[in-house]
């Protein structure tokens, strides 16, 4: 049976001090704003990107605010360097605590017009990658007797979209994913969960926010009447990550601003 929960004062169980912390698609928008808050809360992060001067950035600006954190450059498509990646992380640090799967792609596309090399780009971006490095980031979290593995599906891994097959289906399938993960490791002091976030004011909704009238649109459908900024994802992320969390597992939590969880009439309706 696995120990029970040590006790400590509440403040101290949001604390990551001395974890180690890797976190894929950390050059920008909501990855970028997860790796700030892990290493505000003490740990040392590794942002994982493919664009080095934007992970440059980045980490330069972690260590600027007095953090502490280095970056590591892949292609996420590529299951060989993220096998690599994750060994040496462990080589270097000697332990991997968190593992981040934020990094995710999305081809918009009418069903009819989409292809299978969209379908195959996205899953493999978006939910192979996952599997592969969760997998490698269990082992040495399973050889140490602790560990978080926090998977980033989407407010799209409980509903459907239309012109976004690929998408959906890969969080849909992220969300099953961490549920078997957490049935299987919970035992080992190890937990798995997944945050779904809703629509974010980040580069990756550029064109999204570009279409006449859409960002209106969502802000009337969110119950909180607007869209999120990247920095409200932190005290979600700290809370998985942390001891505050221990009996939490296998959970979608729904960082949406409440668009999947009631309906918002138009306005004047």
């Amino acid at each position: 049976m696995n120990a029970k929960a040590e006790k400590k004062p509440m403040l101290d169980m949001f604390s990551l001090k001395g974890k180690v912390a890797v976190v894929t698609g950390a050059s920008r928008g909501i990855g970028r704003a997860i790796a700030d808050a892990l290493a505000q809360a003490g740990a040392k992060v590794i942002l994982a990107a493919r664009d080095v001067p934007k992970l440059e950035e980045a980490v330069a600006a972690i260590r600027k605010a007095g953090g502490d954190a280095e970056y590591i450059a892949f292609e996420l498509q590529d299951t060989a360097a993220g096998v690599a990646a994750i060994a040496d992380v462990v080589k270097r640090h000697g332990r991997l605590d968190i593992l981040v799967n934020n990094a995710g792609i999305n081809v918009w596309k009418p069903f009819l017009e989409s292809t299978e090399e969209d379908w195959h780009r996205v899953l493999d971006t978006n939910l192979t990658s996952t599997y592969v490095l969760a997998r490698e980031a269990l082992k040495p979290m399973v050889a140490q007797g602790w560990g978080r593995v926090i998977n980033v599906g989407s407010a799209l891994s409980v509903m459907g979209r239309e012109k976004t097959s690929s998408y959906v289906a890969s969080k849909h399938a992220i969300a099953g994913l961490t549920k078997s993960i957490a049935g299987e490791f919970g035992s080992r002091n190890i937990t798995c969960n997944c945050i779904a976030p809703g629509y974010f004011m980040t580069e990756i909704n550029t064109a999204l926010l570009a279409k006449p009238g859409f960002a209106q649109t969502v802000s009337n459908r969110t119950t909180v009447g607007r869209w999120g900024e990247p920095q409200e994802m932190a005290g979600a992320i700290v809370f998985l990550a942390s001891e505050a969390s221990s009996y939490v597992n296998g959970h979608v939590l729904l960082v949406d601003g409440g668009i999947t969880a009631a309906y918002v009439s138009p306005p004047g309706v």
